[in-house]
């Protein structure tokens, strides 16, 4: 069973597809996915192909954070940040056992920009959208404040405010699972190699990459490039089709340590060139650092983090902390590729200042094809929406917006509407569950929780001891586990 984070392992044999489509979906990252989901629910018909396991480059490779982008104000990128600081409030609801509210703490740099204007940034980034689920920014003296305590005695001051942590791969797992369920057939290991464009159809041939001898044909009415960094090699390779919008591919690298503080909060990290580092409690009692934003100009599929970008986050850390690390200090890394939008306007922008915004470029010379240009996490449900929004009107479909009020799946904590209670409550439902499962580990109902929300039921259905488990295959991880994931989403023996 090939596993990712420990836990999925994605079929191995390829099942007999739906031979016609009304949308053929390449790429298995968040905004493939949240295409398909959205497109379902809308009652289309839709087949999605990924040549590697979902979420298996850009969208798990992110920063894990849900979050409106407090460092896009100085690019007066306002309404992106109005966008996504309303997205934020939204995945909360709807995904409340995948996406927590986090606290980030910003040390004052007497060499960086003065208070004032911080807190004037702050205000804004508090006021740009409704904001239900989180408190306000505030000033806080490290002085005083736990945050404080494993910094370099110099850092005296700074600031704090909320934003979100997110497990990026489970969010694209849960909405092409959701997608599946309300009838898209999803394919991974499967790979796009061909397509013919006729009048008022595509057809595509899709190979397993696993067994090149074993393929087959998709007619779809429409066709939908979400390949991420791919976008513009497929549009030129396997659609066919002259790029209307480049892409500007930038490399974002993490490293994870041991643990460097014991508190929960977050940190936010200036450094003097410009370019913003988080330090973030992780899984396993480490601390995730990150991330780089260095432009790339390889193979998406082969990028990793190189000994400068280590030495780079490395130094940022202990200009900052009173424990410093170094490369030794490092127990793993990642890397992954953001395809941010080429904006002519700003193309000699640095890369982190290159917009995070995306574009949806729809071609209708012959049956219709949507290209996804950039985007963000945060911004997926957003962006889904509008791309089925122009393709539901080629096909004659008004059913209209959906997703913002529809949980995904695990997420109706409280009903099957979202609601600030799935946000506000989600420590009481997880000390309600492990008072119902008392013959667990409370921290394994815990991990159930977060992972799986309420098909914790599922999980556990006829199950009233440790021994009914059955076998630990890995730390933490019993055959029940491995038997749920086979039966109802992506698992395979």
């Amino acid at each position: 069973m090939a596993k990712h984070g420990g836990i999925i392992a994605m079929s191995k044999t390829m099942p007999s597809p739906p031979r016609e489509c009304d949308l053929l979906i390449v790429g298995g990252g968040i905004n493939g996915a949240g295409i398909a989901r959205d497109a379902t629910g809308r009652g289309l018909s839709v087949v999605l192909c990924e040549q590697d396991a979902l979420a298996a480059h850009t969208s798990s490779a992110s920063t894990k954070l849900i979050h409106g982008g407090l460092r896009y104000l100085e690019h007066y990128e306002f309404g992106l940040v109005r966008k996504a600081l309303r997205e934020r409030e939204v995945l909360m609801r709807i995904a409340p056992h995948v996406i927590h509210p986090l606290r980030f703490v910003m040390p004052h740099d007497r060499g960086q920009r003065p208070g004032w204007l911080i807190r004037l940034g702050l205000f804004l980034y508090d006021h740009l959208a409704r904001r239900e689920l989180l408190p306000a920014s505030a000033a806080v003296d490290l002085r005083r404040h736990a945050a404080g305590l494993p910094l370099k005695p110099m850092f005296e001051r700074g600031f704090a405010y909320s934003d979100a942590a997110v497990d990026d791969r489970r969010l694209v797992e849960l909405n092409a699972l959701d997608a599946r369920e309300k009838g898209a057939a999803i394919f991974t290991h499967t790979r796009c190699t061909s397509t013919e464009r006729h009048g008022n159809h595509w057809l595509a041939t899709l190979h397993d990459t696993r067994n090149e001898a074993q393929s087959f044909t998709v007619k779809a009415r429409m066709l939908v490039n979400a390949t991420g960094p791919w976008a513009a090699g497929f549009l030129h390779d396997v659609a066919h089709a002259g790029a209307r919008q480049s892409l500007r591919l930038v490399k974002g690298s993490h490293i994870v340590v041991r643990k460097l503080f014991d508190h929960e909060d977050a940190y936010i990290f200036q450094h003097p060139d410009g370019r913003i580092v988080f330090a973030i409690p992780y899984r396993d009692d480490t601390t995730l650092i990150g991330t780089t934003d260095v432009e790339y100009h390889g193979d998406p599929a082969t990028v990793a983090i190189t000994d400068d970008e280590i030495d780079y986050l490395c130094a940022l850390i202990n200009r900052y902390f009173r424990q410093a690390i170094d490369r030794h200090d490092v127990i793993a890394s990642f890397s992954g590729v953001r395809p941010l939008v080429n904006d002519e306007a700003h193309q000699r922008d640095t890369a982190s200042a290159a917009t995070r915004d995306y574009r949806l470029a729809l071609d209708t010379e012959g049956a219709p094809l949507l290209t996804v240009f950039g985007g963000k996490l945060t911004t997926y449900r957003k962006l889904a929406e509008e791309a089925v929004d122009r393709l539901a009107s080629h096909l004659d479909n008004r059913h209209g917006h959906w997703t913002a009020d529809a949980c995904l799946p695990g997420g109706d904590l409280f009903g099957a509407r979202p609601d600030n209670r799935n946000v506000l409550g989600f420590a009481e439902f997880v000390a309600q569950m492990q008072a119902r499962y008392d013959w667990l580990p409370p921290t394994l109902v815990e991990r159930y929780v977060h992972r799986y929300g309420t098909r914790i039921h599922v999980l556990l259905a006829g199950r009233q001891s440790m021994q009914e488990l059955g076998i630990e295959t890995a730390p933490g991880v019993f055959a029940a586990e491995t038997d749920y994931l086979v039966r109802h989403e992506f698992g395979q023996y």
